[in-house]
Parts: C-alpha cells; sequence; structure tokens
C-alpha cells in the first residue's frame, strides 16, 4: 500500500538539516525587524474641515501609523482647508499636509512668512472643481454666475483662492 521511504545517510541528513536551517534564518531575519525600534515621537498634521476630505485622508494615515509606528503620536488638526494648511506647515505649527498645488504656489509667490521652508513631497490625486447648479437653473455657464451668489468654501480653502 505504501511505498517504502528511502534511506538517507547521515551526510544527506546533516547537509539537507542546515540547509533548512539557514533558509529558516534568512527569512526570520528577512521578516523580522530585530531590534529596530519603529520612530517615536508627535507630529501634527493640518487636515481640513471636519467632514471633508483632508480630514478623512489623515484620519486613515493616523490609523495606519499607528498599527505600523505605535511609538508615533499623529494629531490632527482641523483647517478651513490647503491656504491655511500651506500657513501653517510654513510657520512650524504642523508638519506635514495636504494642499492644493494652487495654495502652495500662492504663498510661495507672495513670499510670505516661512515660503521658503515649503517642499513638495508626493501628488496625491487631481483636485478637480466642478459647478454644480439645479436642473431648473437659468445658468448655463460660468458667465451666468454674475450677480449670483455662489458658494466656494471656507475663507481658507484652496477652492475659495481658485474661484477668486
Amino acid at each position: 500500500m505504501f511505498l517504502p521511504l528511502p534511506r538517507i545517510d547521515r551526510r544527506r541528513a546533516l547537509f539537507g538539516s542546515a540547509a533548512a536551517l539557514v533558509v529558516f534564518g534568512l527569512l526570520l531575519w528577512w521578516l523580522l525587524p530585530l531590534g529596530e525600534e519603529s520612530p517615536g515621537g508627535r507630529i501634527t498634521f493640518s487636515t481640513g474641515t471636519p467632514t471633508g476630505v483632508y480630514q478623512k485622508y489623515g484620519t486613515l494615515l493616523q490609523t495606519a501609523l499607528a498599527k505600523d509606528m505605535p511609538r508615533l503620536d499623529v494629531r490632527l488638526k482641523n483647517s478651513d482647508g490647503s491656504q491655511e494648511n500651506v500657513r501653517r506647515v510654513a510657520t512650524g505649527q504642523a508638519d506635514f499636509t495636504i494642499a492644493a498645488a494652487d495654495a502652495v504656489e500662492t504663498y510661495i509667490l507672495e513670499n510670505k512668512p516661512g515660503a521658503g521652508q515649503l517642499r513638495g513631497c508626493a501628488r496625491l490625486y487631481d483636485d478637480y472643481v466642478h459647478l454644480v447648479v439645479p436642473r431648473s437653473s437659468s445658468v448655463q455657464s460660468v458667465a451666468d454666475l454674475r450677480g449670483k451668489r455662489v458658494a466656494v468654501g471656507p475663507d481658507g480653502s484652496g477652492v475659495r483662492l481658485i474661484a477668486e
């Protein structure tokens, strides 16, 4: 019913055990940090309005870092948007942020405090602004907005900056 197992001589058994031990050791070395501690301290992330997308990203990042770097305390700081976020990073009130490229460019061109301290790290996504009106509205184009009230976000937001 069962085939007999082949006999393994002592030399082959020793060689196979040594090879398995080396492979196992390399796997452990590769998979375990072996004494490396995750960074600690506190960082502040200037996000956005409490219900906005920047706040959502901040919360997701805070959760991920809490799992991967438990000694790092990530503080989220609400703001009115990109313009306030850029000012906070430039003046040292926050360590990093997400901001509309227009807000960063305007801050630098206006040579505001700390403008030389700013540096972009990554392009996260394209930020689109849409003009939305009720189907029954007489507005058919941007030109039709003249004289009408238009909501463009809080004073410190990137959308307001773009709209103005």
